[in-house]
């Protein structure tokens, strides 16, 4: 579909698309008009591919996605490409360089695949075999969030050793220079060869800053405490909305407001 269609919704999955209960009830009739229209609905989560296979299937959606904050893109519909787009570094090599910056600060950096079931379900509420899938990780390396003070002397680790971090609400994500979310939009606007593409962004927390700074319409979804005040600081000479409910009853009602305004139907 992203190749018959100049408007894509590019969107953030936990805290976003779904609360984390995750509960995709509320966008789901939104989404289905979309489809109706020809608006691709393009997943872009740290989340893995295994993890968002499963999601797809529930929402019914056949357009491409992207995974483990940008590191990868799939889909069935990116035949040129054998249906990936590779833009991170393996997790082995970032699991080096993750244990390179825990020695140069001095304070132990713990991925998220090394933790214990019960400690990994009370992080994300995750259980049984959507565990399994959480750990299916290939191309990204998140971890505990550290301490704040720790930030400034992680940020020269990164340029150091050619990475990134970003931080999510309940998570840190180590990624190489060349992949977050908004390369891997622009990798795939690439790809797709259509001039023009209106991008409509949603995302909820500094994780999802580079999907927003990439988005021509950007949608900040709060969570059920309010916004993630970080990442309106950081948006805050940029022109965005901030929905009026959390989650996503604030995606459904705001992509309804677009097709309303942008006379899509």
């Amino acid at each position: 579909m992203i190749e018959n269609s100049s408007i894509w919704v590019v969107s953030d999955v936990d805290g976003t698309l779904m609360d984390h209960s995750y509960d995709l009830t509320p966008a789901k009739e939104t989404i289905k008009i979309l489809q109706k229209i020809s608006i691709p609905v393009i997943l872009c989560t740290s989340k893995t591919a295994s993890e968002v296979k499963v999601i797809r299937k529930e929402l019914n959606l056949t357009d491409p996605y992207i995974v483990e904050n940008g590191a990868a893109i799939y889909g069935e519909s990116l035949k040129k490409v054998n249906g990936k787009i590779i833009l991170g570094k393996k997790y082995e090599t970032l699991e080096e360089i993750l244990n390179a910056i825990s020695k140069e600060i001095d304070y132990k950096l713990i991925p998220l695949n090394n933790l214990t079931d019960q400690e990994a379900t009370d992080l994300t509420g995750l259980k049984g075999n959507s565990l399994t899938l959480m750990r299916d990780r290939h191309w990204s390396m998140p971890f505990l969030n550290p301490p704040s003070f720790l930030e400034e002397r992680i940020k020269i680790c990164c340029k150091k050793f050619k990475v990134d971090i970003f931080k999510g609400n309940r998570m840190s994500h180590l990624l190489s220079i060349n992949s977050n979310k908004g390369k891997a939009i622009n990798a795939l606007k690439k790809y797709s060869n259509i001039q023009n593409i209106q991008i409509i962004g949603l995302g909820d927390s500094p994780n999802d800053l580079p999907l927003l700074l990439n988005s021509d319409i950007r949608i900040v979804i709060p969570g059920i405490n309010g916004p993630n005040l970080n990442l309106l600081d950081q948006l805050k000479e940029l022109e965005f909305t901030l929905a009026s409910e959390p989650n996503g009853y604030g995606w459904k009602n705001e992509i309804n407001k677009l097709i309303n305004k942008l006379e899509l139907i």
